[in-house]
């Protein structure tokens, strides 16, 4: 589990083919120190597994899954990524709770300064617009953002200069790719709300309304 406050930034030092996989080794910025093999390390949002570390360098298996869903199937020797070591239960939470599974991938759109912030717009498939709410939270290459505004396929969000700075978003232009994770919470309301709801047609009404949700305890 993470915050999504990114602790520093890292440089893919090397990538090897492993079967339909890859492996990634990553130069971190900052000390590695107390980190073990084993420990999870998120990648630019994404939660890989620390199977070799050596001073402030690790090395990292990528699955077909994750290189499907993530921007590592184009990663590059020498690009820079975010980096983030798991939650400790002591630690404060700053952010919002992030898992490490990435929904999908989102293409910035635009980048515009307004006053001391960058305003980006992101484009995003429906099916991860749907869990965005206005005011909620996202993790934008492992960055926990606050969702500005947001609509079908878009969602826009403002960059600080201290995010800028110390995250791989002040280095993307539009174009770019950057991985996407939506808020657990509405995943698991929908999941949760799913099995009662039927589509409203003229001799039925919708079997998930105000009256089942104060019935179920939501209100």
């Amino acid at each position: 589990m993470f915050t999504g406050i990114i602790e520093g930034l890292g440089t893919i030092a090397a990538i090897q083919a492993s079967g339909k996989g890859r492996r990634l080794t990553v130069t971190s910025d900052f000390d590695l120190l107390h980190s073990r093999v084993g420990d999870s390390i998120a990648v630019n949002g994404a939660c890989l597994t620390a199977v070799e570390i050596r001073s402030r360098r690790f090395v990292a298996d990528v699955s077909p899954e994750t290189l499907d869903r993530t921007i590592f199937g184009k990663a590059k020797v020498g690009e820079r990524v975010n980096l983030e070591r798991a939650l400790r239960l002591s630690d404060r939470l700053d952010g919002h709770l992030v898992s490490g599974h990435i929904d999908g991938m989102g293409t910035i759109d635009q980048k515009k300064t307004t006053g001391n912030a960058v305003i980006v717009v992101i484009k995003v498939p429906e099916s991860l617009s749907r869990y965005m709410i206005q005011k909620g939270s996202v993790a934008v290459d492992g960055i926990s953002l606050t969702v500005n505004q947001c609509s079908a396929g878009a969602f826009e969000v403002s960059i600080i200069p201290h995010t800028a700075g110390l995250t791989t978003i002040g280095l993307k232009a539009a174009g770019a790719l950057v991985n996407i994770e939506t808020d657990m919470i509405g995943k698991y309301v929908e999941r949760l709300l799913m099995p009662h709801y039927q589509p409203r047609t003229h001799e039925t009404t919708a079997a998930l309304d105000m009256q089942f949700l104060a019935k179920s305890g939501f209100l």
